[in-house]
């Protein structure tokens, strides 16, 4: 595994992830931000910001396994949310359970969150992006 992830002493230990992570691999992997599309195009979860997001992982999922990579080899992950409150947080985590249940792996390298006004088209309210390094 090309990443180790650590949470320093001196800094807060945030459940969703981890402050840094440490590459070790040769090729950098970088994904597109991933919206809430299902393989035909069509949006998932519409008005359900849990669904995207748990959409979003999936697509993430689905484009690090095509070229051999997991969420064990994500270095850094950044969420886009439409309009993004704190009191969304619930269904955010909520959505990245059913992901991670799904995926088998509890993704949590480092990650940012930007509060934006709007993103391709309005039925999306998340979308994710991931750079990931493998052997």
């Amino acid at each position: 595994m090309a990443i180790t992830l650590i949470n320093p002493s001196g800094l807060p230990e945030v459940d969703a992830y981890r402050q840094v992570s440490i590459a070790t691999g040769s090729k950098l992997v970088f994904v597109a931000g991933q919206v809430a599309w299902g393989a035909d195009g069509v949006t998932v979860g519409e008005g359900d910001l849990a669904a995207q997001v748990e959409r979003c992982y999936l697509n993430v999922g689905t484009a690090l396994a095509e070229v051999g990579a997991s969420f064990d080899d994500v270095a850094k992950l950044t969420l886009y949310v439409v309009d993004w409150t704190p009191d969304k947080m619930p269904l955010l985590m909520e959505g990245i359970t059913r992901a991670a249940a799904k995926l088998g792996a509890a993704p949590v390298p480092p990650a940012s969150l930007l509060g934006v006004a709007a993103l391709d088209v309005p039925e999306h309210l998340v979308e994710l992006e991931a750079t990931a390094v493998i052997d």
